[in-house]
This record gives structure tokens, C-alpha cells and sequence, in this order.
């Protein structure tokens, strides 16, 4: 969850979520939070839990949505929707905006990522190697976007992703390359065990890897060795590799050895 308008930028926050009706959303924040009503929230939802075996068609229910505050009550607050739009595969099955409401228009330059600096791929984060997808936040010009994607990270917390230039994602990456990439343990873990611990967020920025890299194949190869079903889109024209150089960790979800 982003809240766009806090004094100090986009602040995370992890979460129990309860649907309530007219898709208005009552969210338990158990560390706190500094919401008030008004606040601007995207909350990003997905129905991954225990789910291990993932395709192409990534045939879970995900959405991100986009709400303001209207109650707030020490670890809680409720939200009505602003806009979102509940995906299944590819198919939108759902979506909501707000009487009135439309999406703001997005005046920032758009320019061609800047090329990744690596020159060789280092050693891959095999822990992850089950956790087969993980949260893109990128910056929209009024609320933060989500998006779910296939990954590949390495110990030194470098991500890569891929996608085509014509995404919502991808327009947003190349008018601002700052984002945000969270990893979770929820193919693996229970909810109880989940929620406490084992929530990665990186502050990244966006590079492009283009194909005459000398780190392309070495990505793309061990890419496809994770998410074999990601191969097809390989061969798409004008795909997209795109390096999340880490900025910073926001959050360290597992306990790491000190160095």
C-alpha cells in the first residue's frame, strides 16, 4: 500500500484487508500509520496466497486500487474506491471509478530509459527461485500504480523484469524510472507466518538492458530457467528487459547475515 501525499513521499505499509460493501475496504495496519481522512491510498490486491504453480496465463484475481481515506482509527481505516480495475489472466472482470472522476493527465516527457551499467550478471538469489512473481510500483502522475510481474533477482538485490513499450508500466517507467519492487513469500508461507516477516521492498531505478549487452543472455537465461513460461515472450518485437537497480532497502523482510 502507497500513500502519495505523506510529508515524506510514498510511505509502504503491509496489511490485513476486509471487503466491505459498495467496494469500500477496511485495512488493519498492524505497525501503524499516519492516514488521516483524505489520504490517498493504492492498495495493491491479489489472491497468490499458496498458489506455487504459476503460467503464462497467471490465472489469479489482481487489482490496483486506487482509494481515499474517509475513516481512520489508530491501526485501522477504511477506504472507498477511487478507481480500479480487478484483472483474472488477461481479462478485466471488474472495474470501478468514482462519479466523475477521470485519469489525470500525464503531461511528463517520455524519453528512452537509460542502459543498465552491468556487464555481468551476478550471482542469482536462489531463496527466491520459488517466488515466482512480485510487485512493480511505478509512479503515476496521481496515485502510484501496482502491477504484477515475473522476476529474476540477485544477492546483491539487483531485479530484472520484462515487458513491452506499449504498457501502462512501461509509459510510466520511461517518463519516471524511480519505482519500487516488492517481494513476498505468500507461494510458500501461510498468511500467519507471511505477514510479520518475510515482505522484501526495494526502492529501485529503471534501466534498460537492450539486446547487444553483454548481460542480455546471461539474464534472459537464467530468467527463463526460473519462469520457464515466460520463454514465448522472448520472442515478442520490441520486448523490453529492464534492470531495477536497487536504491535502497525499505523494508528487509527475512533476517539477513551482517555484510
Amino acid at each position: 500500500m502507497e500513500a502519495p501525499d505523506q510529508p515524506k513521499g510514498i510511505v509502504h505499509h503491509i496489511g490485513v484487508v476486509y471487503p466491505r460493501r459498495d467496494d469500500q475496504l477496511q485495512v488493519f495496519i498492524p505497525k501503524g500509520h499516519a492516514l488521516g481522512p483524505g489520504s490517498r491510498v493504492t492498495l495493491h490486491l491479489d489472491n497468490r496466497t499458496g498458489v506455487d504453480e504459476i503460467d503464462a496465463d497467471l490465472r489469479v484475481y489482481r487489482t490496483s486500487y486506487k482509494g481515499r481515506v474517509i475513516h481512520s482509527d489508530e491501526s485501522w481505516i477504511t477506504l472507498e474506491p477511487i478507481e480500479y480495475m480487478l484483472i483474472h489472466g488477461s481479462r478485466v472482470v471488474d472495474e470501478r471509478r468514482a462519479p466523475g472522476y477521470e485519469f489525470p493527465p500525464d503531461t511528463r516527457a517520455a524519453g528512452r530509459l537509460p542502459d543498465s551499467p552491468l556487464e555481468q550478471l551476478g550471482p542469482i538469489q536462489e531463496k527466491e527461485h520459488h517466488n515466482k512473481v512480485g510487485i512493480l510500483t511505478t509512479m503515476a502522475r496521481d496515485q502510484p500504480h501496482t502491477t504484477v510481474l515475473a522476476f529474476l533477482n540477485t544477492e546483491a538485490d539487483d531485479v530484472f523484469v520484462i515487458s513491452t513499450p506499449d504498457t501502462f508500466k512501461m509509459q510510466l517507467l520511461q517518463r519516471d524510472p524511480r519505482c519500487f519492487f516488492i517481494i513476498d513469500e505468500r507461494a510458500k508461507f501461510t498468511f500467519e507466518q507471511a505477514i510479520e516477516w518475510n515482505y522484501t521492498i526495494l526502492e529501485t531505478r529503471a534501466h534498460r538492458v537492450p539486446p547487444t549487452s553483454p548481460v542480455y543472455e546471461q539474464v534472459r537465461t537464467a530468467f527463463v530457467l526460473k519462469n520457464p513460461w515466460e520463454a514465448g515472450f522472448f520472442r515478442l518485437d520490441g520486448l523490453e528487459m529492464v534492470h531495477l537497480a536497487c536504491k535502497a532497502m525499505v523494508f528487509a523482510g527475512e533476517p539477513r547475515p551482517p555484510g
